[in-house]
């Protein structure tokens, strides 16, 4: 069963409906999430869709307000024609998951906290929600939040709800930082150090004075590549003294220009060098110390890796690995839990996403209170019901 709510007042009628009746409901956009997550039976399915629209934007602010709804490409036009951006440049599940390219919505980028790149500069989704709308498990509208970046009055809960996954409300409308575009940007590829000694290349450059807004490296082609942004002369001034500044670890070096360094980005943003072909995809974030260790200690428990990346000066790592019952998670938690940080299963079918945790099991202090805040928004557990946890 679909229920299409007109707008947020039906939202809460949906809601107080499932509750009489104790039936859960799975919350989307446009759906390009819905294999996300544990899975679950979603037998009715609650369509934001409607639910669209930008009802604020004041550039010279660098605020706007769109519905849940929305979806995320019309967003961004809106935003390149007065030359700004979501900073946080949100993921494309599509390569990852299948569907459309460019059908996500901001409800459903917000729920699930995607996050690019850029991330380690800018900082994620999460960071650029000034306030938002909703309607709890309660079926109560809250707001919260507003259009400015601080809220000292209580509880920063645009913290609480992003990456919440649709567990402790349905998101209806959002209100988000904007941030100029760069007028230009190039990236500096270092080519030839070897896994070890690139990954120490973009340690190094993430200490400079520089402002590298972005660190991989493609061990497939043996290359870091730094993105510098900016004005011109900036950026080519910042790009030389980069190249000079890492001139000791002897690499041949290379420059993407502007086009070219956009899509070299957006590429690796929706993790397109892991998403094709069979298998299932975790996502490893640890820190930039222990990438490298990482895939050396998975190796070494003969975890049959078919591809992989990392980002973030490697503190994130995208696997693709050979289909198994237990999508490898034994070896890859035991690995996590030695160094720290926590994994997330991306894609897996069905029946391994029903089986195995998807995402970091929690210790016992944290799930009691990861519990309790649910319990706050959703005492009888109808939002999203096991999509996280399987027991609620």
């Amino acid at each position: 069963m679909r229920l299409t709510p007109r707008d947020e007042d039906d939202v809460a009628d949906a809601i107080r409906a499932a509750l009489a009746q104790d039936a859960p409901l799975s919350i989307e956009g446009h759906g390009s999430k819905a294999a996300f997550g544990r899975a679950t039976k979603r037998e009715r399915i609650l369509s934001l869709a409607a639910l669209a629209g930008v009802t604020l934007y004041e550039p010279q602010e660098l605020v706007l307000t769109a519905r849940a709804g929305t979806p995320l490409r019309d967003i961004v036009a809106l935003l390149d024609e007065q030359g700004q951006q979501l900073a946080f440049e949100p993921l494309d599940h599509a390569p990852l998951l299948g569907g459309a390219r460019d059908d996500a919505t901001i409800g459903g980028v917000i729920a699930v906290n995607a996050s690019g790149p850029r991330r380690i500069k800018a900082g994620a989704a999460r960071d650029h929600l000034l306030g938002f709308r909703c309607v709890t498990g309660r079926g109560e509208i809250v707001k919260s939040g507003g259009r400015v970046m601080k809220n000292v009055t209580g509880y920063d809960l645009s913290k609480l709800v992003t990456g919440s996954y649709g567990t402790l409300a349905a998101l209806t409308e959002t209100t988000l930082k904007v941030l100029p575009k760069a007028e230009t940007e190039e990236t500096l590829l270092l080519r030839g150090l070897g896994e070890e000694k690139g990954l120490a290349a973009l340690r190094k450059a993430s200490g400079s004075p520089y402002e590298v807004s972005s660190f991989a490296y493609d061990p497939r082609e043996d290359m870091a590549a730094l993105r510098l942004e900016g004005p011109e002369i900036s950026v080519v001034t910042r790009r030389d003294e980069l190249a000079a500044f890492l001139g000791c670890f002897g690499a041949a070096t290379d420059f993407l220009r502007d086009a070219e360094s956009r899509a070299f980005w957006t590429r690796l943003r929706d993790a397109e060098p892991v998403a094709e072909g069979e298998g299932v995809i975790w996502r490893v974030s640890l820190a930039p110390t222990d990438g490298f260790a990482f895939v050396e200690r998975l190796r070494r428990a003969g975890a049959p890796v078919l591809a992989y990346f990392y980002d973030w000066a490697g503190g994130l790592v995208w696997l693709r690995l050979a289909t198994m019952a237990d999508a490898h998670a034994p070896a890859i938690r035991a690995i996590v839990d030695a160094l720290g940080g926590h994994a997330t299963l991306i894609r897996a079918d069905a029946e391994i996403r029903t089986l195995v945790d998807v995402f970091q099991p929690q210790p016992s202090a944290l799930a009691a209170l990861t519990r309790r805040v649910k319990e706050a928004f959703d005492p009888r557990f109808i939002l999203e019901r096991g999509r996280l946890r399987a027991e609620f």
